[in-house]
């Protein structure tokens, strides 16, 4: 059967002040009253029942997402009771799933996406999973059609036609983030991808890998999924689970599988609007601009300013700027930013010298 596990355990310090400990970003309700989160769940609507659908997320934020998200029970949250990178996220997931259902397949989504159009994205997902039904060795990752040569991602190639499936490949190489020129040239050649971080897999097929690639691992997470349905649960995962070795699913999984010959990496192209919403210039970018290229989320009064980002989440509350440029102003209750846009990856680093009682 088909499952799918969104990854929802970032904190979004690049974010703050909105994103804090006690609701990170993918808990904002940054879409017009929508959390990312929320969308995210929404975009499995068609393709995955309700029912086969989890979240994997830092245990601390568990009621938060039950509050927020009352359609996932307990049992279908997935408390990590520490960050220990994404291949353990995918490895508990397909563990705990495999004993379920051996012959699962599930979709492995992200919570700081923003994805359009929400019936592509569907189209193409039901693909992924046909590829992984049809053949278990196939480990399917999805490709973003790029716009631009941009240098923050990872890229992978496309080889040859896979018959039978609409637009789907092997997959030639994965690239991680290349300079300007290499970007351009990948772009150029119209063959290349965005990684989107998005996958479709057999569980029983990822633990047998991981058992080969990270026996260690493969250890661990066996005997907490062994000890899911008992009352040791939780002792078990707080003892095991933060020993894993951390390491992402590209570099635990991926990378390894795509030199092993029993197993196939295949990629299908996503054709969508796709932005990660990872810090504030992105997060402008779903913000209609007024004349002088200001956005603003809140009231915001305007007397000679240009390209400002200003965010308030008080709706009685007015930020008004005078002849400011390349601005990034954000307001909440106890905390306002103020920073210029060029410095915004600095965000995370204030966000971590402010006194405990405002991270």
């Amino acid at each position: 059967m088909r499952y799918a596990m969104i990854m929802a355990g970032g904190s979004g310090t690049r974010l703050w002040p909105m994103s804090r400990e006690a609701r990170p970003k993918q808990l904002i309700p940054f879409l017009n009253g929508k959390s990312l989160l929320q969308a995210a769940a929404e975009r499995l609507n068609g393709v995955v029942p309700q029912e086969r659908r989890a979240i994997c997320t830092n245990e601390h934020f568990r009621a938060a997402i039950r509050a927020a998200l009352p359609e996932f029970s307990d049992s279908r949250i997935l408390g990590e009771p520490c960050g220990r990178d994404t291949l353990n996220a995918v490895g508990l997931t397909a563990a705990i799933l495999q004993r379920e259902d051996p012959e699962a397949v599930f979709a492995v989504l992200t919570a700081d996406h923003l994805i359009e159009p929400q019936e592509e994205f569907a189209r193409r997902l039901n693909v992924g999973f046909s590829l992984v039904e049809r053949d278990p060795a196939r480990l399917v990752t999805f490709g973003i059609t790029p716009t631009f040569p941009a240098t923050g991602y990872g890229y992978v190639e496309r080889g040859p036609a896979i018959a039978g499936f609409d637009d789907a490949y092997r997959a030639k190489r994965f690239v991680e983030k290349p300079d300007r020129e290499r970007a351009e040239a990948y772009l150029a050649t119209g063959n290349f991808s965005w990684n989107s971080g998005m996958f479709v897999f057999n569980a029983t097929t990822v633990m047998e890998a991981i058992r080969r690639y990270r026996p260690d691992t493969f250890e661990g997470l066996t005997r907490i999924a062994d000890a899911w349905e008992s009352p040791q649960r939780s002792a078990t995962l707080a003892a095991l689970y933060p020993s894993l070795f951390k390491i992402s699913v590209d570099f635990g999984l991926m990378e390894p599988a795509s030199r092993d010959e029993r197993l196939s990496i295949c990629v299908v192209p996503m054709a969508i609007n796709w932005m990660d919403i990872g810090s504030w210039p992105t997060y402008a970018a779903t913000v209609d601009a007024d004349a002088s290229a200001n956005r603003a989320r809140g009231q915001h009064v305007s007397e000679a300013s240009h390209r400002c980002l200003v965010v308030s989440d008080d709706p009685y509350h007015v930020v008004a700027t005078i002849g400011c440029e390349d601005l990034i102003i954000v307001h909440t209750a106890d905390a306002t930013l103020v920073c210029r846009a060029d410095q915004a990856e600095r965000v995370k680093t204030i966000a971590g010298k402010v006194p405990e009682q405002y991270r």
